[in-house]
């Protein structure tokens, strides 16, 4: 059967299959609008969702000197010495790294929370964790205690892993069919827009003067309160409703409100078959999706690109931006505005690919992307490595950092976060969401506990970029079958296989 159970498609070519569906360049130029209740409801699950994830990661790049301070100084207070060198490098090692631990927590609940108070529940519920974790570091100061930042950054990270595994989950499921992979780029747009906003609040100009570190690290209650006061007035997951709850007459409530009052029809249709093909069936576990032969494609294209987006390289470019800013003659001054506009950039990308992934398919937008990384990966440490040689050789080093950030954020860094949504059904996806959140944040730690040493042993950036891309899987349908409900097809070059529906 076709997606949604619209007819038997007929297979085409591999080198179809490769490149995507037919031109669909006609798909920028359909009719119509995403409703504007829709958007404000994407817009209120970002603010306090992946915002608050891409927030935490840049904003406590700008206090490391004041808080190392604090830590020097309270340790000083408390037992009359100067504290030891390799001492304050753990403990604000712990400081930063602590978050990906409550990130990886929050990623193993966040589908347990997603099903037992639902999507929009799940989210409202998160901001607790950020409320509290704002609440203990700006106390942290005052009270002279630095253990308060490790366990609100402990807390931040929780709220971020649940952010990042509930919140596509929640823009999937109220998306109609025809717009889903725009409005699901929300995640990476609200994602930059974090990285971007923590990069700018941080300038001295604004918080980032000393006296000010503890409210730059309490600013993440705000996205909490304005998530707070804004959600309520949206609905919950139409799926939600129908498949979990069996509640029609809110499900039909919520896409009139999502989609308008007459264009939700088809989408309910759509629901509906989901919902017979459900009945009787649990919300499946972790493990019990290991043991599901029909879904190990999927699970398997899950797992690859949550790794690869860890491990391609993107860490170390921006570890290695401020180097080759300064390299190529920008005063240390202006160098946090050039690494300001790192955010901008990847920003600016995000927005670009959620206009393109509808017309040139989630395949061609990953392996491209993951291409062009691989080629501006190699040139930037051909010009890293001659950077003395020349004096125009550090432009070169500039253009890389730019056109990898761009090269990211344009396929990998925004398509990856959809595909759970669109791969899994309903009782699949809660756990395919955690393990997939589970094992990027897993990377996550393995990067910041890994690279370190490689930098300690390397005098130019590691190329992690992975060649993990070959294999992948286009959503040709944008529905919600995944492979347990029609034909997928798996090719690279090759006559496309049949997987058992």
């Amino acid at each position: 059967m076709g997606v949604g159970g619209e007819g038997w498609v007929r297979p085409r070519s591999a080198l179809w299959w490769v490149w995507g569906s037919r031109p669909a360049w006609g798909a920028l130029l359909r009719p119509g609008y995403p409703n504007t209740s829709l958007l404000l409801a994407v817009c209120a699950a970002g603010i306090g969702g992946t915002f608050q994830y891409g927030y935490n990661i840049s904003v406590i790049n700008a206090p490391t000197k004041y808080v190392q301070n604090f830590i020097n100084q309270t340790w000083l207070e408390r037992y009359e010495m100067d504290i030891s060198e390799q001492m304050l490098t753990l403990l604000w090692s712990i400081i930063v790294s602590v978050f990906t631990l409550g990130g990886l927590i929050g990623a193993s609940i966040g589908g347990t929370l997603a099903i037992k108070f639902g999507r929009k529940g799940a989210l409202l519920l998160n901001n607790t964790f950020a409320l509290l974790a704002a609440l203990l570091m700006g106390l942290s100061y005052p009270a002279g205690l630095y253990e308060l930042l490790i366990v609100g950054r402990f807390l931040t990270g929780i709220n971020a892993g649940i952010g990042v595994c509930v919140q596509p989950m929640y823009l999937g499921e109220i998306a109609p069919r025809m717009f889903r992979g725009t409005m699901a780029m929300g995640t990476s747009i609200f994602i930059t827009g974090g990285i971007f906003t923590g990069q700018v609040i941080g300038l001295n100009e604004l918080l980032g003067k000393e006296e000010y570190w503890p409210i730059l690290l309490s600013t993440p209650c705000i996205p909490a309160v304005l998530q707070i006061l804004i959600l309520p007035w949206f609905p919950e997951s139409p799926r939600y409703l129908l498949i979990d709850k069996m509640n029609d007459t809110e499900c039909r409530k919520a896409l009139r409100q999502l989609h308008g009052s007459g264009n939700y029809h088809e989408e309910r249709e759509d629901m509906e078959r989901e919902r017979i093909n459900a009945l009787g069936i649990k919300p499946m576990k972790p493990w019990e999706l290991f043991g599901d032969p029909s879904l190990s494609w999927q699970l398997t294209t899950v797992i690859l690109l949550n790794c690869a987006q860890q491990l391609n390289g993107i860490n170390a470019i921006y570890f290695y931006a401020d180097y080759v800013f300064a390299q190529a003659g920008i005063p240390a001054n202006k160098i946090p505005y050039a690494t300001v506009g790192t955010g901008a950039c990847e920003c600016l990308t995000a927005l670009t690919c959620g206009i393109l992934i509808e017309s040139l398919g989630r395949r061609v937008l990953i392996i491209g992307g993951y291409s062009l990384m691989t080629l501006w990966c190699i040139c930037l440490t051909l010009t890293l490595t001659f950077q003395e040689t020349s004096p125009w050789v550090p432009y070169l080093s500039m253009i890389g950092v730019f056109a990898f950030i761009l090269s990211f954020g344009l396929g990998p860094g925004g398509v990856t976060n959809i595909l759970t949504t669109e791969l899994f059904t309903q009782t699949s996806r809660p756990a395919a969401y955690i393990i997939g959140g589970s094992i990027n944040w897993l990377s996550f730690f393995f990067i910041g506990i890994v690279f370190p040493f490689i930098v300690a042993r390397s005098n130019s950036p590691p190329n992690l970029e992975g060649a993990i891309h070959l294999f992948l899987t286009e959503n040709h349908g944008h529905g919600f079958g995944g492979a347990d409900s029609h034909p997928r097809y798996f090719a690279f070059g090759c006559k496309p296989l049949q997987c058992t529906p």
